[in-house]
């Protein structure tokens, strides 16, 4: 039977009583990065809830930085505090120029519903209206703002 670090259980989230970061929030020079890692920590703590850890949106983060989820997994589970992550990504991503970075970001940041991956519309039509609170659906108008709404960190 394996043992969690104790540094690992001391930062991760538990997920099934708050939210992980929301798509926004950078790690590394990334968006996307902070939420995979808080999911990472949560499921090898075993308190991920109904989130999923390397999921299709952890996947747009890895497959930019062209980082694999079980080897981010490997390092999370050493107990690394957001520091060394940080760190970790910036040794290990596929190395790019920052204006290129910057602009991947600005690029997720700002895309819109119809700008996504047509599996991913496709999965979104449906779980917009079971998920995101009706009050503030009208003020979608970009793809993080579903997590954002649903999560009760839209401000509209």
């Amino acid at each position: 039977m394996s043992t969690i670090n104790d540094n690992l259980k001391k930062l991760a989230p538990d997920l099934t009583k708050d939210f992980p970061h929301s798509p926004h929030a950078m790690l590394g020079g990334y968006i996307l990065a902070k939420r995979a890692l808080d999911k990472c920590r949560a499921d090898l703590a075993g308190t991920v809830g109904e989130y999923h850890y390397d999921c299709p949106l952890d996947n747009i983060f890895l497959g930019f930085a062209g980082l694999k989820g079980p080897e981010l997994r490997e390092f999370v589970a050493t107990g690394a505090d957001d520091a060394a992550v940080a760190l970790w990504i910036e040794q290990k991503a596929i190395a790019r120029p920052r204006l290129e970075i910057i602009k991947w970001n600005n690029e997720w940041r700002y895309k819109r519903i119809s700008e996504i991956p047509d599996q991913m519309q496709e999965f979104m039509e449906d779980y917009i209206p079971q998920n995101v609170p009706a009050s503030v659906i009208h003020h979608i108008r970009y793809f993080f703002d579903i997590f954002d709404a649903e999560e009760k960190r839209f401000t509209h």
